[in-house]
């Protein structure tokens, strides 16, 4: 990566997160563009994301997963990103809080082997990726995220069985949306507006509770 291009990267990501109240370590920010230089050589033969400029993955992938930072609970240690496809968020946030853990799943060859060479290439070594299904996958999480994944409904339905007892789903959605009824143990909490820096597009979370 040339040397204006990582300079520009790293200011529009700096000034993002200072925009979202985030302060950003420098540790954070050089290996955040090394993940984004990786996404976009890797995006050429994998087609992981349909953004292909570098410097509208700031906003439009670093960003909007990052917008999920200060939600995150200081109890929540073990973190299931579920169709992590590019990595998206869950290669921002294992960066963010390297004390957590965090499993990257997703059912494609090709996106969990770009997957590995991230986690090695920035040495997460907070990182475990997995190829499976998500309805395949055994496990229990104290945070389980979703970004582009589904309806509520089928969100609640289908990750029901990998959240923790009180532990919670984070579901990024498009528009402004509510669960109206419990499904089986999962039950809607709130949801947020989310504000980010760059996307004109509204954002919200939807936080959805297991109840004991």
């Amino acid at each position: 990566m040339a040397s204006d291009e990582r300079e520009n990267l790293e200011a529009l990501l700096e000034k993002g997160l200072t925009d979202a109240k985030i302060s950003p370590s420098t540790r954070f920010i050089s290996q955040t563009v090394d993940f984004i230089h990786e996404l976009a050589k890797w995006n050429k033969s994998y087609n992981l994301t349909a953004v292909r400029d570098p410097l509208q993955m700031v906003p439009l992938h670093i960003l909007d997963s990052m917008a999920l930072y200060p939600f995150v609970e200081e109890q929540t240690q073990d973190i299931l990103d579920v169709g992590s496809g590019g990595g998206l968020p869950g290669i921002p946030l294992a960066i963010a809080y390297p004390e957590k853990k965090f499993t990257l799943l997703d059912s494609n060859g090709k996106k969990t082997r770009f997957l590995n060479h991230v986690k090695m290439t920035l040495k997460l070594t907070n990182v475990e990726v997995i190829q499976s299904r998500v309805e395949d996958h055994v496990g229990e999480f104290d945070l389980v995220m979703c970004r582009a994944f589904a309806s509520l409904v089928d969100i609640a339905t289908g990750v029901s069985h990998l959240v923790r007892e009180e532990g919670a789903v984070f579901a990024m959605k498009s528009k402004h949306e509510v669960l109206d009824q419990r499904i089986g143990q999962m039950r809607f909490e709130q949801v947020h507006r989310l504000e980010v820096t760059g996307i004109d597009a509204p954002r919200h979370l939807v936080v959805l509770r297991k109840a004991a």
